[in-house]
């Protein structure tokens, strides 16, 4: 498929402001696409020891509104995970529609020095799997396996061959259309938190979009 974004994500890497220019320049060529297109992201690595040095909350707050932008994509965005991740690659693969990961993978929240990292990853780890799955994780730093990740919703797939598994999942959103997808996965996530009531209305605008659509491509 050749309307395919690419990124490569190393969680070893400090946190920096190029790391946000890379995410941001990415938003931006996805948001600048006619169609929606596939964002892939690979995500691998963990921070080491001393990785908190040296950051502040200006770097910790552009990089968070980097990744909700990311989330908010009208694309569909595959995240690829292999061996350890953690930090930066953590965040961005909890952040795309479709997770796929190795056996070998293991999911780690990174220590600041004196307990787990209080980022976002942990809001979006309990969204996506509870909080009894994943209590241990965010409070005590224990690795989240693969196999752990698939059983709890947090992956979507594990497999050996993960390049060819995001082909395949590739071709099955790629005549999805990136506006439509931007809606529906909104959708979802109001689904958490609002009522029934308060949810009609934006179910029901969007019947209505999809509608009045479908009557103009048949005109």
């Amino acid at each position: 498929m050749s309307d395919v974004l690419m990124m490569t994500i190393d969680g070893t890497r400090p946190l920096s402001i190029g790391a946000v220019s890379e995410l941001t320049v990415l938003c931006d060529r996805a948001e600048g696409r006619d169609t929606g297109g596939v964002v892939t992201l690979c995500v691998t690595g963990a921070p080491g020891p001393g990785w908190a040095d040296g950051l502040n909350i200006a770097l910790v707050t552009k990089w968070e509104r980097a990744l909700r932008r990311l989330e908010r994509l009208p694309a569909a965005t595959i995240a690829l995970a292999v061996g350890d991740c953690g930090g930066a690659a953590l965040d961005t693969f909890l952040a795309a529609d479709i997770r796929i990961a190795t056996p070998g993978t293991r999911l780690l929240m990174p220590f600041d020095g004196e307990a787990t990292w209080p980022g976002m990853a942990a809001f979006r780890l309990v969204r996506l799997a509870g909080v009894a799955r994943v209590r241990r994780s965010v409070l005590f730093g224990q690795p989240i396996s693969g196999a752990e990740a698939l059983a709890s919703g947090i992956a979507d797939e594990l497999t050996d061959s993960p390049e060819a598994a995001a082909a395949t999942t590739a071709q099955l959103v790629e005549e999805v259309s990136g506006k439509e997808l931007a809606i529906r996965r909104q959708l979802l996530f109001d689904a958490e938190t609002t009522s029934f009531e308060d949810a009609l209305g934006s179910h029901l605008a969007a019947c209505d979009r999809a509608l009045r659509r479908g009557a103009a491509e048949a005109a």
